[in-house]
């Protein structure tokens, strides 16, 4: 509603300065001839010291624009009454002063681009001036959100999902592309748009465990792999490169996420095959890692008994029943996060395995369950849920 009677009154403006600067030109004829001060000009320049030729020929300058004056004493108001109305309009929707801005910003142009228009000085410079106010005013909000956006609070009750930053950041985007739809200029919402999107990934990546109930990597991950969908959805060509961002971070935490509770259902045998690596690392020949006191061959028979295939199985649904209870169902990541796991879980099985040949060759040690019976494991585990 407020859109539609700032641009009823912004239609009338120009037809009724128009027509009374029309009148004054007519009746009162204050217009100078610009012969005439360009004669005064050569005058002065000649007689008058150099300080005193801008002043004076300000002075000419300003004759050239009487009518300008008269319109502006005429409608003195209109201006302060301007500024009220602008600031009843931004004040009557959250996102008031994206309206504003558009309205303005295309009454300007059209009024500028218009050849049956008379130009007035005086009302250019009028909506001139509202313009600049409806920026500031815009830009004044956006600094606004993005504080807001940067210094939310998480719910004490989080429990994982969407962050209240990035609904937020997508509501602005929703509508106010929906405003600049028909748009003839959109730099400000353009830079509007990278300032939050900028706020939102600082607000994700400043996230805390001690804020969270759940994994800190989980909720990053679904967080940037919503953000990703939205601007894939969106298509906005400012926001090409936070799109390729947003992916780039949702791959990073996945990994890390995958990687940190696939340590859990092999834990003892990931930290026994980490402690000879290091050794290896550290310049013990590989034939010879048998022969260290914690890395012997009934020492690695003692941890692979603690792993029967039956229990990796129940591990591996344990843990997939826990990714079930914590992922958001709307973003749909289990079946990701589900193969991802699978893979990593596979590549730690083939790096066991090849330890095993390489320092323990011949010693006949191999773990309960086979890499069948891993995709076995896998992929009963996916049918049954």
């Amino acid at each position: 509603v407020s859109k539609q009677m700032l641009e009823q009154v912004l239609r009338e403006l120009q037809p009724l300065c128009t027509a009374e600067q029309q009148f004054i030109e007519k009746f009162f004829q204050p217009s100078q001839d610009p012969a005439d001060l360009q004669v005064l000009e050569v005058s002065v320049r000649a007689i008058a010291p150099p300080h005193l030729i801008t002043f004076c020929f300000v002075l000419f300058l300003r004759l050239e624009e009487p009518t300008t004056r008269l319109l502006s004493e005429i409608f003195s108001c209109l201006e302060p009454e301007l500024r009220g109305f602008l600031d009843v309009c931004n004040k009557v929707h959250p996102f008031g002063c994206l309206q504003v801005l558009v309205t303005l910003n295309d009454s300007v142009f059209e009024m500028w681009g218009s050849s049956s228009a008379l130009p007035s000085s005086f009302l250019n410079a009028v909506l001139g001036n509202m313009l600049l106010l409806a920026k500031s005013s815009f830009n004044k909000y956006i600094g606004t959100l993005c504080k807001e956006i940067e210094e939310a609070k998480m719910p004490s009750k989080m429990k994982g999902g969407i962050l209240p930053s990035v609904t937020r950041f997508e509501e602005f985007v929703d509508f106010s592309e929906e405003v600049f739809r028909t748009a003839r200029r959109r730099g400000e919402l353009d830079k509007a748009h990278l300032r939050l999107a900028s706020s939102v990934f600082s607000s994700i990546n400043s996230l805390s465990s001690a804020n969270l109930k759940v994994n800190t990597d989980m909720v990053m991950m679904e967080n940037f792999h919503h953000i990703h969908c939205f601007l894939c959805q969106k298509k906005i060509h400012c926001l090409e490169g936070k799109k390729r961002e947003a992916k780039q971070m949702y791959s990073e935490h996945m990994e890390k996420y995958v990687i940190k509770y696939l340590g859990q259902p092999l834990e003892k045998l990931n930290h026994f095959f980490e402690g000879v690596k290091a050794r290896v690392a550290q310049g013990v020949k590989e034939e010879e890692v048998s022969f260290q006191l914690a890395y012997s061959k009934q020492e690695l028979r003692k941890v692979i008994e603690k792993y029967p295939g039956k229990e990796v199985k129940r591990a591996l649904e344990t843990l997939y029943r826990k990714i079930h209870k914590y992922l958001s169902p709307e973003e749909n990541l289990l079946p990701v996060v589900w193969h991802a796991m699978e893979q990593e879980f596979i590549r730690q099985y083939q790096e066991f395995e090849d330890l095993i040949q390489r320092c323990y060759a011949g010693s006949g040690i191999a773990m309960d369950f086979t890499m069948e019976d891993l995709l076995s494991y896998f992929n009963s585990i996916t049918l049954s849920h």
